[in-house]
């Protein structure tokens, strides 16, 4: 088990660049591994999670160069191209890479079994399997395959209409790429919109994807042309540097290259509800994205309210808020995020824990929880529950705690942001 000591901290200065964006990656290795010709991805994220992705993907036929690099080549082997795989495809801690491969494989004409670490296999699968299923894949596992590791019998797919009980791009993705090997049109309707990476990077490959209101729909059989993507750094990783800078005084960061989808900046709009003093400059368009560099500085936060809408634009930065929230005046409340019980941790449970352990006044809701801000926290043993958002929250949170914070099993941090402490170093000067 790694664990990671920090202490209270002067300010933070500088300009960093923080890695590609880990849900982007993704995307671009597996949509790149099915279009016809040479695609060329810069700025990916080197990390476990998306370097799984693309040796699945290796493992289904496609050709890919610089694995371990920010820059890949990929030789798509086109719609109906891949190949069966001699081994489970093994996926690590990644969600996304499970269960976007999931509709993937679910309309081809061969077998394959999805599987992951001892966490993923904890997480629930049926929000998936049941909607293809629906569309005629044969898909089996754990719990009726509500749990991997997942066993797909390749199929004939048909479109459908589904009404999503959720708003996930996790599983509009999967159904989107489904609809990829269907007959006719699959359409998937989610309560609030949700990312919408996958939409956007197939019509940048090509594809004709219509949206009305909440209703995005593909139809079967389209072609995939290759491309040349440039990935954004990760809004998500950003995020933990807005926080740091916001809560210690005399902070200025600046964070360059930022994807600033609009579905991904529910972070920057709860900090300035909280009173953060953040700017965007430098807005640019990154072909089928949009970027920007952006400035933050310290400023006294105020406790907020996080629910409804802004929750699936902030779902992966839960962790990083409570921080926010823990030192902000005042109380912050977050609600409808039940959907943090079932990430890589139950993240409710993890970061009331934790905060209560640095000497804040929590109250847990089953959908969120209730924090009382301080001025400073205390320096705790905190859990990460082998999950890096809650690693590298605790480590940010020891920048303005008194006294020792120690971090256990930060090793997973390395999922998402291998360079995550490089980083911070380089700001403390």
């Amino acid at each position: 088990m790694k664990t990671i000591k920090v202490n209270i901290t002067k300010a933070l200065k500088g300009e960093i660049t923080v890695s590609g964006d880990k849900s982007i990656s993704h995307r671009a290795v597996m949509i790149g591994g099915i279009a016809e010709g040479r695609t060329k991805i810069t700025g990916f994220l080197s990390a476990e999670d998306t370097i799984n992705s693309a040796r699945a993907m290796i493992a289904l036929g496609a050709e890919i160069e610089g694995i371990g690099t920010e820059t890949l080549i990929i030789k798509g082997k086109g719609l109906r191209g891949l190949s069966e795989p001699e081994n489970m495809l093994d996926l690590g801690n990644s969600g996304t890479g499970i269960r976007l491969l999931m509709g993937l494989l679910a309309g081809q004409n061969f077998f394959s079994v999805l599987t992951g670490d001892a966490s993923l296999r904890k997480r629930p699968m049926a929000r998936v399997s049941e909607p293809l299923r629906q569309m005629g894949a044969n898909i089996t596992g754990r719990e009726g395959g509500k749990k991997a590791p997942i066993a797909i019998t390749g199929s004939k797919l048909k479109g459908i209409a589904y009404k999503s009980p959720i708003a996930s791009a996790q599983v509009k993705s999967s159904l989107l790429l489904a609809g990829l090997y269907a007959d006719g049109e699959t359409s998937i309707t989610e309560p609030m919109k949700s990312r919408d990476h996958t939409e956007r990077m197939l019509r940048f490959f090509g594809a004709e994807i219509k949206e009305k209101d909440l209703t995005v729909s593909i139809k079967g059989g389209q072609r995939l042309n290759s491309g040349e993507l440039n990935v954004p750094a990760d809004i998500s990783s950003a995020a933990f540097f807005l926080v740091a800078a916001s809560i210690v005084e005399g902070s200025d960061v600046v964070i360059k290259d930022v994807g600033i989808n609009p579905t991904r900046t529910g972070i920057i709009d709860v900090l300035k509800n909280m009173g953060a003093d953040i700017e965007l400059f430098n807005k640019r368009d990154f072909g089928f994205e949009s970027a920007a560099d952006i400035r933050v500085r310290y400023s006294a936060l105020k406790g907020t309210t996080v629910s409804g809408g802004l929750v699936p634009r902030t779902i992966d930065e839960f962790p990083i808020i409570c921080i926010a929230g823990a030192l902000a005046e005042g109380e912050t409340i977050i609600r409808d995020a039940k959907e943090l019980r079932i990430k890589e941790s139950d993240r409710i449970a993890a970061m009331a824990e934790g905060l209560r352990r640095m000497g804040v006044e929590i109250e847990e809701f089953e959908d969120g929880l209730r924090i009382v801000g301080r001025e400073r926290l205390n320096g705790a043993r905190c859990r990460s529950y082998s999950d890096h958002r809650v690693a590298m929250a605790f480590i940010i949170a020891g920048l303005k705690a008194d006294g020792e914070t120690v971090v256990e099993d930060t090793e997973w941090i390395s999922t998402s942001f291998p360079d995550f402490m490089n980083k911070l170093n380089s700001l403390k000067g």
